[in-house]
């Protein structure tokens, strides 16, 4: 059995998106006998009609908790789960259940005890400050190779002993992607998950400012390794095309300081808590 744990924080808008695609054949087996799929959705803190959308899916257990917060949902999924592999979902990505187990089927190979499906990110009708972005961090050797950023950890049950012994985080992705060395970890390509990015330049200034919070929590509270991209990889990117890269490396650049400026006045005041929630939501699907 497979368990799928999606945590919720009033996210009604895109939740039936991703459990759609999950419960499409996610709850019988499929030819080759697949093993099914136990579905989770924790809603945590919630004020919208996040558990009525996920109480819709028949296939679907909805557990509640008042408490708003991430690490703590996660953890409250574990106590109802009932099988591994385990993956841990964020509730506004695009996933199906042959995704699921395709990233199950990769744990299943010798040494590796955690996998991410390859990344999707629709630039189409965001600004030109957004796309620029994503155009350079999505070439970075760091982001290619990592799970964090993708919203999908898949754990074997040996790698979620090692993940659940982690002190709470703000970025459990990126804590899950550090705790494995390279070869302890696959980005599977057979899996997909699409993952919308943000829609203005101030709900990307909020996911990096949250991102760079979240790196120096993890070096400030952890053992982990650190995780940053190095001026090689930048000159590499620049040299491959230097009339279409030269500007998008230089707003990227541009971006990286601004948000780092706004996190280390955050880092200042201890502020390892908010999580500064992108506010672009799409209409509701379901």
């Amino acid at each position: 059995m497979i368990s799928v744990v999606v945590p919720a924080h009033n996210e009604a808008a895109v939740l039936g998106r991703l459990l759609s695609g999950l419960v499409s054949d996610g709850m019988s087996e499929s030819p080759g006998g697949s093993e099914t799929l136990d579905l989770l959705v924790v809603a945590n803190g919630c004020s919208d009609e996040t558990v009525e959308v996920a109480a819709q899916y028949a296939a679907v257990r909805v557990i509640e908790t008042p408490l708003p917060n991430k690490h703590r949902a996660l953890r409250l999924g574990d106590q109802h789960a009932t099988g591994f592999p385990r993956l841990y979902v964020d509730a506004d990505v695009e996933l199906t259940a042959d995704d699921v187990r395709s990233l199950a089927a990769a744990l299943g190979t010798a040494g590796v005890h955690a996998a991410a499906p390859a990344r999707i990110t629709p630039l189409d009708g965001c600004p030109w400050t957004v796309r620029w972005y994503y155009q350079v961090w999505e070439q970075l050797p760091v982001v290619r190779q990592g799970l964090f950023g993708r919203g999908v950890i898949a754990l074997s049950e040996q790698g979620h002993a090692r993940v659940a012994a982690l002190p709470e985080l703000m970025g459990d992705d990126l804590a899950a992607s550090l705790s494995f060395a390279p070869g302890e970890r696959a980005v599977v390509e057979a899996a997909r998950v699409v993952v919308h990015p943000p829609r203005t330049l101030g709900d990307l200034l909020r996911r990096r400012v949250r991102s760079m919070t979240v790196t120096t929590q993890a070096a400030t509270q952890t053992r982990l390794p650190g995780s940053r991209t190095g001026k090689a990889d930048l000159r590499d990117l620049f040299m491959r095309a230097p009339l279409r890269n030269g500007p998008r490396l230089t707003w990227f650049l541009f971006v990286t300081a601004l948000a780092r400026y706004r996190a280390r006045r955050a880092v200042k005041a201890g502020d390892f808590t908010t999580w500064l929630r992108d506010e672009c939501r799409p209409l509701r699907t379901s």
